[in-house]
């Protein structure tokens, strides 16, 4: 595929880029290339070449899916997938539990159905501006959709939200920002919101995060851990995507503070501290991947089936890049944390759906959860595949 380089010279007096220009600010470029790898089908062949740690298998779980996006499981094992472009959602279920589902039914469609969540016999289901809630009948289809939430923020550029139970037993809701980087004008966008299931209210937990579509609460420290995309046209290797710690009543910087800790020209703090003031307020990043590398799954592992060494570490979807001359991301890493509880370093663990040179690709990971049996099951949206992740019995250390 061609590689298409543009750059635009920002100047502070006249772009038209971003908001809030400073006019002490000086001219600034913005630059990046545009490639995405070809796209291949998904053949036997190809699926046997993915590359995971000794001892782990890769095979399709379920393929033939129309752009499969968003995962939720059930505790009797029944997958839930969303479809963002058709609005549906499809129940899949693995009835003999041999590692392939034979079941594949729609079971809701909606405008915009994206983000999935599920407790206490109900999944709840974000869109663009709604989140909607329905009983999960005893055969895994859904009763009516009733709508709790009518009046989110406008997508604008970001418009997945994302839906997770927290430990406290709350429902929390990512909503991402409306631009690649600009002054907010609804409260609400760029944030991570807590909403309450009979829709009676929300607030928002944590501001500045551009587009944290994955997050999720470490098993033992129960602290919020997310991903958070970087602005793009910064260049090949900036913005640097961020794993961020997310507390309660924090703000993680941007527009204005991004990666670690670099001002971003364009968009002075709003609230009218000087970069270094502002910054002083704002979370930095424990960790820092490689940028454009689009992280849109993050799940820690608590199961029983993967060796010790792997229990609460995080894996983290990498859904990969269109924003830079040599791609990133199409990959799953491995976030390890230290027995304390902290996150040390990313590490590849399934990759080589890149291939022939970087200039073709069979997936795109997606949505990733922790089946039943303690396998990660992870959605392909690119290419229609849902994927099983497992360590095989037979190599299973004594």
């Amino acid at each position: 595929m061609r590689l298409l380089t543009l750059s635009l010279a920002c100047l502070a007096a006249t772009t038209t880029i971003a908001q809030n220009v400073p006019p002490e600010a000086t001219p600034f470029k913005m630059t990046g290339n545009i490639y995405l790898p070809s796209k291949l089908p998904v053949t036997d062949a190809r699926v046997a070449s993915l590359k995971v740690p000794a001892g782990f298998t890769v095979t399709k779980y379920v393929d033939g899916l129309d752009m499969p996006r968003m995962l939720a499981v059930a505790p009797n094992g029944d997958v839930y997938v969303s479809n963002r472009v058709k609005g549906t959602i499809t129940l899949i279920r693995d009835a003999n539990k041999d590692g392939k589902a034979e079941l594949t039914k729609q079971v809701a469609q909606r405008a915009h159905l994206h983000g999935l969540a599920l407790k206490d016999n109900k999944l709840y289901i974000a869109a663009i501006r709604e989140v909607y809630v329905a009983d999960v009948q005893k055969d895994g289809t859904l009763g009516t959709l009733k709508t709790l939430y009518k009046d989110l923020p406008d997508a604008g550029q970001h418009a997945n939200r994302t839906l997770h139970f927290g430990p406290d037993g709350k429902l929390y809701l990512s909503v991402g920002s409306t631009c690649n980087a600009c002054d907010e004008d609804n409260p609400e966008n760029a944030t991570l919101l807590q909403i309450n299931t009979d829709g009676s209210g929300r607030r928002v937990v944590a501001r500045g995060l551009r587009n944290t579509i994955g997050f999720d609460w470490h098993p033992t420290t129960k602290a919020l851990y997310g991903m958070d995309h970087g602005i793009d046209w910064l260049g090949d290797e900036d913005q640097q995507e961020e794993f961020n710690q997310i507390k309660d009543g924090a703000h993680y910087g941007w527009p204005s503070i991004i990666a670690d800790g670099k001002h971003y020209p364009a968009n002075k703090p709003k609230s009218g501290d000087s970069y270094e003031q502002f910054d002083a307020k704002t979370q930095r990043p424990l960790l820092l991947y490689k940028a454009h590398s689009a992280p849109l799954g993050l799940i820690f592992y608590n199961g029983a089936q993967f060796p010790a060494e792997y229990k609460n570490d995080a894996f983290v979807t990498m859904h990969g890049s269109w924003n830079r001359a040599q791609p990133s991301g199409y990959k799953i890493v491995r976030v390890r944390f230290n027995a304390q509880g902290q996150p040390q370093q990313f590490e590849d663990f399934l990759t080589g759906f890149l291939v022939e040179n970087d200039k073709s690709e069979f997936g795109r990971p997606c949505s990733i959860v922790q089946a039943p049996d303690g396998a990660l099951l992870v959605s392909d949206d690119d290419n229609g595949v849902i994927y099983r992740v497992a360590y095989t019995a037979s190599t299973k250390k004594s």
